[in-house]
């Protein structure tokens, strides 16, 4: 029980600070876009949005650090387990095509929730990501970068 309740106020500490450390080395990486040139500019520049949603994390996270006094919840379920390990296969996968990665993730996320019909999965990890990249693609063209799938379409 001890342990619990040190593990417990360890980790009152370690999220806020992981999350903070995290935004941070986002926020970081959002100053390596490119510029636009001012003759081009027509409002904010590339790396102005993801600032300002990085720094109202920060603040959040800050926030709910000093006000929140709730108790810690139970221990994750295996379907969050489950679902934290999937964020990583996607990120692995969405490597080599990131649609691909999106398909897979999403069919197998639904099946982790429970979905068991195969038209409901072929449906969410197929119709969906492709609706997705022509929605992009095709309306607000938003070029995606290149994997196997994506290369194939862009020749």
């Amino acid at each position: 029980m001890e342990l619990q309740k040190q593990s417990n106020s360890l980790s009152r500490y370690l999220i806020p600070i992981g999350i903070i450390g995290f935004c941070s080395w986002a926020f970081w990486l959002s100053t390596q876009f490119d510029r636009v040139p001012p003759i081009l500019k027509r409002g904010m520049q590339p790396s102005d949005f993801p600032q300002l949603v990085l720094g109202l994390i920060i603040c959040l996270t800050i926030l709910l650090f000093f006000t929140d006094k709730s108790r810690p919840p139970a221990a994750l379920s295996r379907v969050v387990q489950s679902t934290m390990a999937l964020l990583i296969g996607f990120v692995l996968i969405a490597e080599i095509d990131l649609f691909l990665g999106l398909g897979l993730f999403a069919a197998a996320l639904s099946a982790i929730w429970g979905e068991r019909r195969i038209g409901a999965l072929l449906l969410v990890g197929i119709a969906a990501p492709v609706l997705v990249f022509f929605l992009f693609d095709g309306i607000f063209e938003v070029r995606f970068p290149r994997g196997v799938l994506t290369t194939l379409w862009y020749g």
